[in-house]
């Protein structure tokens, strides 16, 4: 890899100047970014379905747009990041996420919103890889740089804390579209900063971008998902609008494999997955987050719809999830190191289903105890789950494909977010809607209409008014708490096969010098021969693997928080 700076920049990256920590308050800002926007529109859900009247598919998408196309898109951005330039990228993906956001904010119709979450999912794939490349060229001293990954941990589990906070703030006094605003203020700051401050770096370009494999990647992403969306909408698995997308994803996904295996120069070096810890771990990560995003967006809608309460105290409800999940990573490497990755993944995942089947005790009425208990047991531990996957996945990749397994790895998550939002919110949509097809004294049309969400049931209730609405009232209500619970177990199911494909990970943490050198030298630094001293003498620099290894986990996962 080669590193360039800027002359506007006046940083020295290359030795690690002292404002190599102006750097990383710019790339915090990136990632408080990204973390707000993930999980802000997520109170006020709600709302957008009461202004914009979303089907049940189009609500699902509305939150899912963003996660599926940032996932879609990782591998894509984060090589033409290595060939263009980081800070190039970068740049633009700020760019585009405050357009996307001011398209968003104003949005009338689910179509443009929806849009406008894609738009913002590509500003996330361009921000993302690049922000992370950076921090780790200005900071060479891994002791420095795993100093700069904790202050960036904290920021994004800050970020995902405030977010419902914030948004429901934000819905309470304004209007839903208020959520994505927020985003312009920091893009006004972060935008003139990162042009100035912000180091340019490239990777080593061997070899070509492989464009047509970026791009069958990103296309067979998303037409297995758009399948599966279409399948837990309630369509046949055998109309076209399900087996197409599902067959040409799967088809393109199957190509991009196999042309990667030929390729001298791969986007992904498949061989990877050979190596059993390392598919294990993606499978654990995806798994997590699948119970987590959709159960997250689950217990919005009935804080705010069953129990009534304002968006600002459901954000506040949720708070103990993203400070117990913030506890857990601040303690993750301690903790792998005493128990190892099988017992840590493992033990985090058998947590985490006893907190969900604990959550099935909720009903009509709040019980906050019940409620905050269940979420700090939630929290805790899936980010310790999380924490112990990331580990092993990155430990297995050999030092030449470390790169590619982190992309696989923040694929994974993202991927793993957005199925959860689709495949939970089809079980839930599937648990609730017969139970309000024979309602005493309510219309069929409306029954039906009621079917597709709790909110549409509340409006098409307030419509028929009389007896008969408020039979509508209470059997949605009764129907959206049954499918809650039947949820939750479905989810507890999945948890547990979680724990049982922990057994497969290793049961210590291999901290053999050899190892540690793998990892390390993925990293990259700069090769001596493209820097030049005082009077163009060559300087002579440390190769990245005789650096100390970055404890693998230690902050890559710790910072999304939940």
């Amino acid at each position: 890899m080669s590193v360039t700076t800027t002359a506007g920049a006046r940083l020295r990256a290359t030795g690690g100047g002292a404002n190599r920590w102006v750097v990383l308050f710019v790339l915090c800002v990136s990632l408080l970014l990204v973390a707000l926007d993930a999980t802000v529109l997520h109170v006020a859900v709600p709302a957008v379905t009461e202004d914009l009247r979303p089907s049940s598919t189009a609500l699902l998408w509305i939150v899912d747009a963003y996660p599926l196309v940032c996932a879609s898109l990782l591998i894509l951005f984060g090589t033409l990041g290595d060939r263009v330039g980081r800070r190039r990228v970068l740049l633009a993906g700020y760019g585009l996420f405050g357009v996307a956001s001011a398209v968003a904010a104003f949005a009338d119709t689910p179509a443009v919103l929806i849009a406008a979450r894609a738009l913002l999912g590509v500003g996330g794939a361009m921000i993302m890889p690049a922000t992370l490349s950076i921090l780790r060229a200005v900071f060479p001293d891994r002791r420095e740089r795993a100093t700069a990954i904790g202050v960036w941990t904290a920021v994004a589990a800050a970020g995902a804390a405030t977010g419902p906070v914030l948004g429901g703030f934000l819905v309470q006094h304004f209007w839903w579209g208020s959520v994505f605003l927020i985003n312009i203020p920091l893009m006004a700051l972060i935008l003139p900063l990162g042009r100035w401050l912000l180091p340019e770096s490239k990777g080593s370009g061997s070899g070509p971008w492989d464009v047509l494999g970026a791009l069958m990647a990103a296309a067979g992403v998303l037409g297995v998902v758009l399948g599966v969306k279409r399948a837990g909408a309630g369509d046949s698995l055998l109309s076209v609008e399900t087996a197409a997308p599902l067959l040409l994803g799967a088809v393109l996904l199957v190509l991009f494999v196999r042309r990667q295996k030929r390729r001298a120069h791969p986007l992904v070096d498949t061989r990877l997955f050979a190596r059993a810890a390392f598919t294990t771990s993606v499978g654990c990560i995806v798994l997590a987050m699948l119970a987590l995003v959709g159960l997250e967006l689950i217990a919005v809608q009935y804080l705010q719809l069953v129990l009534a309460l304002t968006p600002l105290e459901t954000g506040l409800r949720l708070l103990p999830l993203t400070f117990a999940a913030m506890a857990a990573g601040a303690t993750g490497s301690y903790t792998l190191r005493r128990v190892g990755p099988r017992r840590m993944v493992g033990w985090g995942f058998v947590l985490t289903a006893a907190a969900v089947l604990l959550l099935v005790l909720m009903g009509q009425h709040d019980r906050p105890l019940l409620l905050t208990t269940g979420f700090v047991l939630l929290g805790f531990g899936l980010q310790t789950t999380l924490f112990g996957a990331y580990e092993s996945m990155l430990s297995e990749a050999p030092a030449q494909s470390a790169g590619g397994a982190a992309a696989i790895g923040e694929t994974s998550y993202q991927l793993g977010a957005g199925m959860g939002i689709a495949l939970l919110g089809s079980v839930m949509n599937a648990a609730y809607a017969p139970g309000l097809a024979h309602v005493p004294g309510v219309p069929a049309p409306a029954g039906a209409a009621a079917a597709n969400s709790l909110g549409e049931a509340y409006q098409v209730a307030a419509q028929l008014g009389g007896p008969a609405g408020e039979a509508l009232r209470t059997a949605a209500r009764h129907a959206f708490v049954h499918g809650l619970h039947v949820t939750l177990v479905v989810s507890a199911g999945l948890l547990l096969l979680g724990a049982l494909m922990a057994l497969r990970l290793p049961r210590v943490m291999d901290c053999r010098p050899d190892i540690d050198a793998r990892l390390g030298a993925a990293d990259a630094w700069p090769d001596p021969k493209d820097a030049a001293g005082p009077g163009g003498a060559p300087v002579t620099r440390v190769p990245a693997r005789r650096q100390p290894a970055e404890p693998a986990g230690s902050g890559r996962t710790a910072r999304r928080g939940t």
